[in-house]
Order: C-alpha cells, then sequence, then structure tokens
C-alpha cells in the first residue's frame, strides 16, 4: 500500500555516509583491517574472482590476505579505502631506508622500525628525558632499529651497565615532569629479581619489559637462522651456553651474529617492538621538554 501519510515532516533527514578517502595500497603502508582487527604493512597485492587483494605482514612475520572493500582498513584509526597504487613507467630499484640491508621499496620511504623517513631530517637537540636500558647489546639493537626516529625525537639512550645500578643513576638523574625516564628492562616478570628491582618508581618514570632472559632473545631465531633458542640450565651464564649449543664461539662471535642478523622491525619479537615504542612515546610526551 501507497503510505497515506508521507514522511513524517519532523523526521531528521537522512544524510549520506561520507566515504572513506581512497589510499594507494603501497608497499609498507601500515594498516589494520577493521573487521580483524589484523595490522601489518602491505607486502604485496593479488587478484581473486572477488576482487583485489592486499597481503598484509604483522610484526610477527605473519601475513594474512584481505579484500579490498570500500572503508575496509584503518589508517591512525581512521577509515580508508585501499585502492592499487597507480602504474608507473620502467624504472630502477626504488628508495632505500636505512636498516634494510638494501631491499627495495616503493612508495614513501620508511625507516627500521616502519615509521615513515623524514626526509634531509637533521638530528633534534637532544630532549631532557632519556630512555635507560641494561646493557651495550640493549643499546645497540634500539639504534639499530629504531636510531633514526630517536635522533628525529632528539631522544637519548642511556645503558645503566646492570639493572643494579639503576636507584643510582634516577637519583643522579632527577626525574621530573618535564624530564621523564623510561626503563627498558630484560625479564620482566612476575617475581623476577627485574620486577623487584623495577616494583618502586616515581611517577615520572615509565619501566617496560619483555619476558625474555636476554635482548638476544628478543630478537627472532628465524633472523638469526636457528629454529629456536636453546634452553639453558639455570647456574650457567645464558649468552655462554647458547653460544655452546648453537657452536657460536665467545659471546662476543655470538653478539656479532645476533646483531648481523637484525635489520629493521621485522627481526624482532612483538613484545621488545611494544616496549620500546611505548617508552619513546612516554617520554616525547614530557611537559615542556625542548
Amino acid at each position: 500500500m501507497a503510505d497515506r501519510y508521507g514522511r513524517d515532516v519532523l523526521a531528521q533527514p537522512r544524510r549520506a555516509k561520507p566515504r572513506a578517502p581512497e589510499v594507494a595500497a603501497d608497499r609498507d603502508l601500515v594498516v589494520e583491517d577493521v573487521a580483524t582487527g589484523f595490522c601489518g604493512a602491505v607486502v604485496g597485492l593479488e587478484k581473486s574472482y572477488a576482487g583485489d587483494m592486499v597481503r598484509l605482514e604483522d610484526r610477527r612475520g605473519q601475513t594474512r590476505v584481505f579484500l579490498m572493500h570500500p572503508a575496509a582498513f584503518l589508517i591512525d584509526g581512521k577509515p580508508v579505502t585501499l585502492v592499487r597504487p597507480r602504474t608507473r613507467g620502467p624504472a630502477g630499484p626504488g628508495p632505500q631506508t636505512p636498516g634494510t640491508r638494501g631491499v627495495p621499496i616503493s612508495g614513501p620511504p620508511r625507516t627500521a622500525s616502519g615509521s615513515r623517513a623524514v626526509p634531509k631530517a637533521r638530528a633534534r637537540t637532544a630532549r631532557a628525558s632519556r630512555i635507560f636500558v641494561e646493557g651495550v647489546h640493549d643499546a645497540t639493537l634500539v639504534e639499530r632499529v629504531w636510531g633514526d626516529d630517536l635522533r628525529v625525537e632528539g631522544v637519548v639512550v642511556e645503558s645503566l651497565d646492570g639493572l643494579d645500578n639503576l636507584d643510582a643513576a634516577l637519583t643522579e638523574f632527577g626525574p621530573a615532569p618535564h624530564r621523564r625516564v623510561g626503563v627498558l628492562v630484560d625479564h620482566l616478570v612476575a617475581g623476577s629479581k627485574e620486577s623487584r628491582l623495577t616494583e618502586s618508581v616515581s611517577e615520572d618514570v615509565l619501566v617496560c619489559g619483555h619476558p625474555y632472559i636476554d635482548v638476544w632473545q628478543a630478537v627472532k631465531p628465524a633472523s638469526v637462522g636457528i629454529s629456536a633458542w636453546p634452553t639453558i640450565p639455570r647456574g650457567t651464564d645464558w649468552k655462554t651456553g647458547i653460544c655452546s649449543e648453537l657452536g657460536w664461539g665467545t659471546p662476543q662471535d655470538g653478539w656479532r651474529r645476533v646483531l648481523a642478523g637484525v635489520s629493521s622491525f621485522r627481526d624482532l619479537e612483538v613484545d621488545l617492538l611494544r616496549s620500546v615504542e611505548e617508552l619513546i612515546d612516554f617520554v616525547t610526551a614530557a611537559e615542556g621538554d625542548e
């Protein structure tokens, strides 16, 4: 039947939903799938009977394929529609970013941490805030992956030469709202020595860590050419035991192998990635830190 009275004159007018902007699915663009929450970088495009598909790789190295439906993805929390990049004429290798071992990419250049590179960026004057790490190996890995980001942000990373020195370092530094401290800790699990040493810190100090015995173990096994990190009995120095089990020689030889296996965030476990990113956000948000 026809509506005898017509549309309710008091009803709100229907508004068309705004269309999600189209974004080219360039390699290394990081997006989140709305339906599943899977977040990853674009590593390839495919075709299927249902339409164009995009392959994403997360920070664990897992890949999944998704249909490029309208508004099916998020960038910085906002819906977008992925589209195929415009084809270009024949070209040589694409731009290369520091720390990617010369792997060509297309699209915006990225740093080794996966963030967008800032062209010709000069190092910022160091902030008052700092990030403390347990040892030289931790500092070197952080520099290998986040070095470009830290220079742009003006964040200095300092080695404690052992977590036992944390209290003394904090006392000397004097954390405050305008000079925060982020602390990266190995083996930060309930009941560990590390958790006891870091349980009482001020609100201007943030402690983040990972569950691995040593920062070496936060490097993915595949990145250093092994299937898994061996289990070392208690009472044996972990690095010495690892090198003995794997035939890597001395701990110095082993460290060279580990460092050589890390070129970008894809070589690190997500627990370490999440902690370092959180610490950078914390110290760069310090009040009046310029």
